[in-house]
Parts: C-alpha cells; structure tokens; sequence
C-alpha cells in the first residue's frame, strides 16, 4: 500500500546534511540530548557508504523530505531470519500528525513483506514519548515483553 501524498525513496549522500540535522534534532527533542555534529555527520555517512549496516528510506512532499528513518538488521536464529529494527525516527514539526511516518512504515513494511527473508519489524521508544507510542499502536505494533539493557563500549 503506498500513500499517494508522498514520495518514499532511499536516502543517499546528497541527504547527509539533512539526515545529520533530523538525527540532532531528534535526539534533542525526545532525550535533551545534545549530540556532537562531527559524530553524528560521521555515523549517517558510515551507514550510506555501508548499506551492509543498513539503511535510511526518506518521505517527501512536493519535493521537499519531511521525514526519514533508519532500518538496521538483527538475525534471529530462533526465527531463521532477519528482524528490521526501524530507528532514527524524525518527522519535520510542521508536518506532524499528517501521516508521514504512516507512509514510511508502510513503505518499510510492504518492503520487508516481499523480500520474504524478513521475520518482523522492531523499535524502540523513550519511555516518556507517548505522542509515538500512541502513533506505533494506530499501525498496529504491539509492546514486546523485552527490556533493552545496554553499556557503552569497554
């Protein structure tokens, strides 16, 4: 099913600026974080120029991308198959509400649908943002019963 208002397409070197900016102001509005732009800058174009690791699928309108998110690969020997986790979330504020991440999870989705090598769709949600949940939910994504742990590197 595609959405008809916007155009979903892979992300290349010529959206580095934008992606970098959308990671930064991302992370800002759901964690207060303030990221270092050199990382960041450093982390999107790592991801480009190694499709291995992933990729980023963006949403435009009327030639302008409102939109993005990354998808990463996990196997699960229990499935015998890959699990997509979809990450780096960012809709433009003015285009909130409207349908934007619908249209690019849709995308992902019928994507991951036909590859047929794909077991399921994952994310994760800071805690505190309901506004995204409630939005997960409406496409019909459960709440797993995993915990995420994490360290930073030894």
């Amino acid at each position: 099913m595609t959405n008809p208002q916007f155009i979903i397409r892979s992300a290349g070197q010529a959206d580095l600026s934008l992606l970098v900016s959308f990671n930064i102001a991302m992370a800002a509005e759901t964690e207060g974080k303030m990221l270092d732009k050199e990382t960041v800058t450093a982390g999107v174009n790592g991801l480009l120029s190694q499709p291995q690791h992933g990729f980023y699928r963006v949403a435009e309108r009327n030639g302008q991308v409102v939109g993005a998110l990354m998808v990463t690969s996990e196997w699960s020997d229990w499935r015998n198959g890959l699990f997509w986790w979809i990450q780096s979330v960012y809709v433009t504020p003015q285009a909130r509400r409207q349908g934007v991440f619908r249209a690019l999870y849709q995308a992902i989705n019928d994507e991951a649908r036909a590859r047929g090598d794909i077991v399921g769709l994952r994310l994760y949600v800071e805690q505190d943002n309901h506004a995204a949940q409630r939005t997960y939910r409406e496409l019909g994504m459960t709440r797993s019963h995993y915990l995420v742990f994490e360290t930073g590197a030894p």
